[in-house]
């Protein structure tokens, strides 16, 4: 039918006396005038009308994912291809050079695999935005399958458009890529190695999006905001940004906290060095007062007959030490501190639970606490480790008991007065 039109119109011009060549300027020209209306024509009702009205659809759905697929620009891209093919469809009627039209027709279709090329790279961001929505995204990171997707789609978009210029099928030419495989591999090297990785981390759930890790020889202590195929981008608490690559996390090692936080407890595991020397057997005097702490009551007397049993038990004579048993401060101190954080509130009683002596040194006899807060905001770690060492340290001297401290200027000072 077109050709029919084309005709007449050839007629017409010709019947007006015009020459040859004047009539197939006018005639090109106004092919092109007519292409390039009906071009914008499609471009105005594909956008103008069907991507509003798909748009409007799209809000008063429920359904999330289409909306995904609108904001991602899936159907704006694809409105692109309608005024491609009209003008693709127009070089048969345009030019008498063939040479001319097969060109201006190869860099249309390439233009076209250009934008089919831009639609599935949408769809792809579209359905992992929405894999994303999904309480399975959680435990498993896709993002680095996606980018894979991606690369082989523009290598084969890349293969088309060659194939196209060239004349050469798509298939010969992968035969002749074949030889330079050597050199792919170089050059995508760290995709490659990145691919591997970032499979082994999604199949053995080793890191995902919003994990806190550490890994100092990257300088990354933080929580890890994306995972792609190359990097893993993790800000850190200074809201620095650390980028590892993704294959580091696989070669390397690195702590995953994502186990503390899963737990419901964050530890605490710090020590206080005791002055060896402060250390004794408690007077009746000394029991007298710590039995006066509401913590140490009740252990305290259990404690006294305990004692007293087994002494009586070895026939010896009350105040006697050598062989018998007596309380000392620091184990009485020790008991205190069991008993306190067992009743601190922000203290895990189901967790680890351990408040013991670490091997003795030249800086003192190290006590260790050893529990679980229940609190695992990192301020507020914070503040709870503060408060029980501050209690800690102002308590002790009800014990009798010092920390061991090097001496200081002002220690060398009261010496020579």
């Amino acid at each position: 039918m077109i050709e029919r039109w084309i005709n007449w119109y050839n007629e017409l011009l010709t019947g007006t006396g015009l020459s040859d060549g004047i009539v197939v300027v006018i005639e090109n020209a106004s092919i092109v005038i007519i292409t390039a209306m009906l071009a914008i024509l499609a471009d105005v009702i594909v956008k103008r009308i069907i991507i509003i009205f798909i748009a409007r659809l799209a809000k008063r759905s429920k359904n999330e994912w289409d909306d995904v697929f609108v904001k991602r620009r899936v159907f704006n891209r694809l409105a692109h291809l309608a005024p491609a093919l009209i003008v693709y469809s127009a070089f048969q009627y345009i030019f008498d050079a063939s040479g001319v039209v097969e060109f201006l027709e190869n860099l249309t279709q390439s233009y076209m695999i250009v934008l089919v090329l831009l639609v599935i790279d949408s769809i792809l961001n579209a359905l992992h935005e929405i894999y994303s929505m999904l309480p399975i995204s959680k435990g498993r990171n896709i993002k680095g399958f996606v980018q894979v997707v991606k690369i082989i789609f523009y290598f084969a978009a890349i293969i088309l458009i060659i194939a196209i210029f060239s004349g050469e099928t798509p298939k010969a030419l992968m035969a002749g890529l074949g030889a330079m495989a050597a050199v792919l591999m170089l050059v995508f090297k760290d995709t490659i190695l990145g691919f591997v990785a970032s499979i082994q981390l999604s199949a053995n759930k080793m890191v995902n999006v919003g994990d806190w890790i550490s890994m100092p020889k990257y300088n990354a202590d933080g929580d890890v905001i994306d995972i792609s195929l190359n990097t893993v981008k993790v800000q850190n608490w200074d809201k620095t940004i650390a980028t590892i690559p993704t294959y580091a996390l696989v070669s390397e090692s690195f702590n995953n906290w994502r186990g503390m936080e899963q737990s419901g407890g964050r530890r605490i595991k710090r020590s206080i060095n005791i002055d060896m020397n402060s250390v004794t057997f408690l007077d009746p005097t000394q029991i007298d007062k710590l039995r006066k702490f509401h913590l140490l009551k009740d252990y305290i007397n259990d404690k006294e007959k305990e004692i007293a049993e087994f002494n009586r038990s070895l026939q010896m004579e009350e105040g006697t030490v050598t062989n018998g048993r007596k309380m000392t401060n620091l184990g009485t101190f020790r008991k205190y501190l069991e008993e306190y954080l067992y009743h601190h509130p922000k203290i895990s009683n189901e967790m680890t639970f351990l408040v013991r002596h670490l091997q003795p040194t030249d800086k003192g006899l190290p006590v260790e606490i050893y529990v679980f807060s229940n609190d695992q905001a990192w301020a507020n770690y914070e503040a709870i480790q503060a408060d029980i060492f501050d209690h800690i340290l102002a308590i002790m001297p009800e014990f009798d008991l010092r920390v061991f401290q090097n001496p200081t200027g002002s220690d060398f000072h009261k010496l020579t007065e």
